[in-house]
């Protein structure tokens, strides 16, 4: 019997998850939200829909990804690691099951064009391979810093025929990139989509990519039971946003599994944050007493975010799920150690959760215990940026 209830359904019919959540945007921007929210209850609803989306994610995007039993790993630390390959999806993350997701709602919209905002260049990679599959126009915003950090992904989106647009403004990282986007949205809401990248944004963002993700959590709940390991002791899985955690979380909620999303220290909304609203939601944020957003910082771009999806903060707020910072330094370590034991070089995303399970097996993980560790993206896209890190450190 289970130890715990279904936290992650359906937000209220005003997309809150208990006080998070919302639609919190200018009125020009409502009808559109409506519009989206109205379109993926048709489309969710609908079992051609479905089918379409599972058959693509199948033939082109590589679905279902493996599970790999890290034994040497394991070995090391005296904890029993299974990994969840989103890294072996197409574009090389857990993005590309979001963003087929969102085109094929686009396509039955009957819009032509899609915009997306992107930090580590995953999710604008990824967009921008779902539009070229479909013939849709696209456009994604990518702060300038973090067109420097990730020059490889700015390539390989021009690649794929999309757009990349530079912000130059604030910080000039993830946080910028979804305002200018936002703000591209209200010009042209009646052509142009807004593929929203992670579980974040006004009603029914949230929602509607945690159900696209949760395609990972399933995945994974049927595989290891087919390997005779059943329930994990925990889940761990890096949380900047949140996509790639509330996708597989969603298989485990209702098991006695522990869930854990590991932050960058330099961010950690839940744990140093407070209530807030921004980019059309209310959740935690890092903010000053003055409610202005402070910076987050992460050496993972993708991370790079001060605030975090509102049923994340609905989860901690619950008692659900359990929300870690890591440091920059314990994730190099970790991605070394993960490449050089394991043959698997992980995203600096992925290597937050990697670190936190190195760091606390045998302290806060049970000797013995089970977990399955959400692998969320590869690593090529760091390794230039990784490099001059290490170089710098001899």
């Amino acid at each position: 019997m289970s130890q715990h209830r279904l936290y992650m359904g359906a937000p209220s019919p005003s997309g809150h998850f208990g006080d998070f959540g919302g639609r919190f945007v200018p009125e020009a921007l409502m009808p559109a939200c409506l519009e989206l929210e109205v379109a993926f209850v048709d489309a969710w609803s609908d079992p051609e829909f479905v089918q379409e989306y599972r058959s693509v994610l199948h033939d082109f995007g590589g679905r279902p990804t493996p599970i790999t039993y890290l034994a040497r790993l394991s070995e090391r630390i005296g904890v029993e690691v299974f990994a969840k390959r989103e890294d072996l999806a197409h574009t090389g993350s857990h993005k590309i099951n979001n963003v087929i997701g969102q085109t094929l709602l686009t396509r039955r919209m009957g819009k032509h064009r899609v915009i997306a905002e992107t930090g580590a260049g995953q999710h604008g990679v990824a967009t921008a391979t779902a539009a070229a599959r479909l013939g849709l126009e696209c456009t994604v915003y990518m702060g300038e810093l973090d067109t420097q950090r990730q020059a490889l992904n700015v390539f390989r989106m021009e690649l794929l025929g999309s757009k990349v647009v530079p912000v130059t403004s604030g910080s000039r990282t993830l946080k910028d990139a979804v305002n200018e986007a936002m703000r591209e949205w209200v010009t042209c809401v009646e052509d142009t989509h807004y593929c929203l990248g992670s579980v974040m944004g006004p009603h029914p963002f949230p929602w509607m990519v945690r159900e696209f993700q949760s395609i990972i959590g399933h995945e994974a709940s049927e595989q290891l039971s087919e390997r005779g390991v059943g329930v994990p002791d925990l889940v761990v899985a890096c949380v900047g946003g949140g996509s790639n955690a509330a996708g597989v979380f969603a298989g485990f909620a209702n098991t006695s599994a522990r869930l854990v999303g590991v932050e960058a220290a330099g961010g950690a909304a839940v744990s140093n944050g407070s209530p807030g609203v921004l980019h059309g939601m209310k959740s935690m944020l890092i903010q000053d007493e003055h409610g202005q957003i402070e910076e987050a910082h992460s050496i993972s771009a993708g991370l790079d975010y001060p605030g975090i999806g509102p049923e994340h903060s609905y989860l901690a707020a619950e008692g659900r799920a359990q929300y870690v910072g890591i440091g920059d330094e314990d994730v190099l370590d970790a991605l070394q150690l993960l490449s050089q034991l394991e043959g698997i070089i992980p995203a600096l995303e992925s290597a937050h959760a990697v670190a936190w399970i190195v760091q606390e097996a045998g302290r806060d993980i049970p000797r013995g215990s089970t977990v399955l560790l959400n692998l969320s993206g590869r690593g090529d896209k760091d390794v230039a940026q990784v490099r001059e890190i290490l170089r710098g450190r001899s």
